[in-house]
């Protein structure tokens, strides 16, 4: 007798008898086990922030899960994050050849659907596995803040505010407590070093906390240094003390 799946999930391409394809649950399982990733929309920009924990002789002055995808565009990634690179290879090949074709910046919609259809191409074809991973892409074009999410499935979904990976449920309900539409980039910062700390086992200090923008009038990436993060993250401790605490 096979287990409860009845070996369901040996196989990209079955689908169970109750309509789910195990393989794609266990890659989103992948990323809800992964350390968690913020993104958040304001009128300033972009914000996006990730848990990166270090270990004593590791050399960290690269973000792991941080990328720059173009001048305008990042990537916040939660899950296997060897995948995430691959993605954010893929993204930046796309985005270059679009602005080589179009001679003007990518949509941060048509990287997230580009992503996402890749994604999709994984999850119905024998002999490969989905990716293990999703990713927040932020950007501003046109003057005009963007912000996205794609999932294992292929699902992209714009959001003013979200968090992926461990603990994701929690900082979802504390960015609908506290998110506002007219939030102040410096109050998203601090937002978000506060999801990180609401699912991080450190409430204390700032080494574990990665975080990048993307300003409105710049329409440029830029990662944010630590000292500007433990900035924020004492903001989130003053603010928020009974999540951060």
């Amino acid at each position: 007798m096979l287990p409860a799946q009845q070996g369901y999930d040996r196989a990209i391409t079955i689908f169970s008898p109750d309509g789910r394809l195990y393989q794609v649950e266990y890659a989103i399982e992948t990323v809800r086990r992964g350390a968690i990733a913020v993104g958040i929309k304001c009128k300033e920009g972009i914000v996006i922030a990730v848990e990166e924990k270090v270990r004593k002789l590791q050399i960290s002055n690269t973000a792991q899960k941080i990328f720059q995808v173009d001048d305008h565009v990042g990537i916040a990634a939660a899950g296997y994050i060897p995948d995430a690179r691959s993605q954010v290879d893929n993204a930046r090949f796309f985005s270059q050849s679009n602005r080589l074709i179009y001679d003007e910046p990518v949509e941060v919609e048509t990287i997230a659907k580009h992503l996402a259809d890749q994604s999709q191409q994984f999850t119905q074809y024998g002999g490969v596995r989905p990716f293990g991973v999703a990713l927040i892409l932020g950007g501003v074009v046109n003057d005009t803040p963007q912000l996205f999410l794609t999932d294992p499935s292929g699902t992209y979904i714009s959001y003013d505010a979200v968090a992926i990976g461990a603990g994701s449920d929690d900082a979802t309900q504390f960015l609908e407590k506290h998110y506002t539409e007219d939030i102040t980039m410096e109050n998203a910062s601090a937002l978000a070093a506060a999801c990180i700390y609401l699912s991080s086992e450190d409430k204390e200090g700032s080494e574990h906390i990665r975080m990048a923008r993307i300003k409105t009038d710049t329409a440029a990436y830029e990662l944010i240094e630590a000292d500007a993060v433990a900035g924020h993250a004492a903001s989130a401790r003053e603010q928020y003390p009974q999540n951060t605490g």
